[in-house]
């Protein structure tokens, strides 16, 4: 999260995606977000905002995963899709927000299909004559995209479902996706923050 006088800024990765919409959609005050191999819609639990049901949550078919060689499971075909009528009500509305918004996706994600959530999102706010985004695309990148220069984690265990799963990704594609992102993120932050005192440099 960064903050400025401006507003305050926040960076979201897989689950925290849906959070983060939410956020600009319902919060006041959030100015710039950066949503990382996220979901267009709210997951996993109904959403409550000043004790009020205001998004229910999209549910997943557990049958739609499937093993691998390795023993761990590829759960990228397992959400509901989004845009029927029956789970719309999980869409978050961020045709609402005022923020400034960075959709990133990779397109080897193995988590679920963030590529097609971006895009729907970013049709979403052409639809309603919006223009405060942008969006980034990265081939041979899989879920989990996080600050350059740590060890590439192909594979863990998923602290919802329970089990090993496989996050997608060519290891030397997905290096370069880091080092690419983690640069345009402090610069969208400097941009839209005015925060001129954000480190560009990496220091290590």
């Amino acid at each position: 999260m960064q903050v400025s006088s401006k507003g305050v800024g926040v960076i979201s990765l897989s689950k925290g995606g849906d959070i983060v919409l939410s956020l600009a959609a319902f919060v006041p005050g959030v100015e710039a977000v950066v949503w990382i191999n996220g979901c267009s819609a709210n997951t996993a639990l109904p959403l409550y905002y000043k004790n009020r049901q205001i998004l229910s949550a999209l549910k997943f078919d557990m049958d739609k995963m499937f093993s691998t060689e390795s023993g761990a499971l590829v759960t990228k075909y397992s959400m509901h899709d989004p845009l029927k009528e029956e789970n719309k009500a999980s869409l978050v509305p961020i045709e609402r927000a005022s923020a400034r918004f960075l959709f990133v996706a990779s397109e080897d994600d193995l988590n679920w299909d963030s590529k097609a959530y971006m895009n729907e999102m970013v049709d979403r706010l052409k639809r309603h004559g919006k223009e405060n985004f942008e969006s980034v695309s990265y081939p041979g990148a899989g879920h989990c995209l996080e600050p350059p220069f740590g060890p590439y984690c192909p594979s863990s265990f998923h602290g919802f479902i329970g089990v090993p799963v496989l996050w997608g990704g060519e290891p030397k594609a997905h290096a370069a996706a880091e080092v690419h992102l983690w640069r345009k993120i402090q610069e969208f932050f400097r941009t839209h923050l005015s925060c001129d005192k954000i480190q560009i440099k990496s220091k290590l």
